[in-house]
């Protein structure tokens, strides 16, 4: 079974390809999960456009390249393409629930219920905190506890 799995963030620029470029890695260490991933943002701001600079060096830092990522708006018919789109943060979840199409019964779930041990609730803008260190912790737990669930 193909597991199909959406970030979301705002801009789609920070943690949303982020969350897309860890997990892919992660994931393709474990030969018998069979994913497609893609990240979108609530927002129209950053179309087009590659991760923020700085994200994408932390990022690359840690090995994870997001240099070929580009963001694009998440869309109602998203509900369909995907069984699983995950949030940063409520206001993510609020934005994507508010375009949920009436009958869809796609899963939502905030990124960080799959790092219970964290302690945090939501993942940090970076674009905002400039802790870009904090965001690829958090990312990367959550992907580790996601692989999990889906049973790899």
């Amino acid at each position: 079974m193909t597991h199909r799995i959406l970030f979301v963030c705002l801009g789609n620029i920070c943690r949303s390809p982020t969350a897309e470029g860890v997990f892919r890695a992660l994931a393709a260490a474990h030969p018998t999960l069979s994913v497609e991933i893609d990240s979108a943002g609530t927002s129209n701001w950053h179309i087009g456009d590659p991760p923020y600079g700085p994200m994408q060096q932390a990022a690359q830092a840690r090995g994870y390249d997001l240099s070929s990522l580009r963001a694009r708006q998440f869309q109602p018919a998203d509900f369909d393409r995907f069984d699983l789109i995950i949030g940063m943060d409520d206001s993510n979840l609020t934005d994507i629930e508010q375009m949920r199409p009436k009958g869809s019964d796609t899963r939502v779930e905030l990124f960080t219920a799959f790092a219970p041990d964290t302690g945090m609730d939501h993942v940090p803008d970076p674009y905002f905190t400039r802790n870009f260190d904090e965001t690829l912790d958090l990312v990367e737990a959550a992907a580790r506890g996601l692989i999990a669930e889906l049973g790899a």
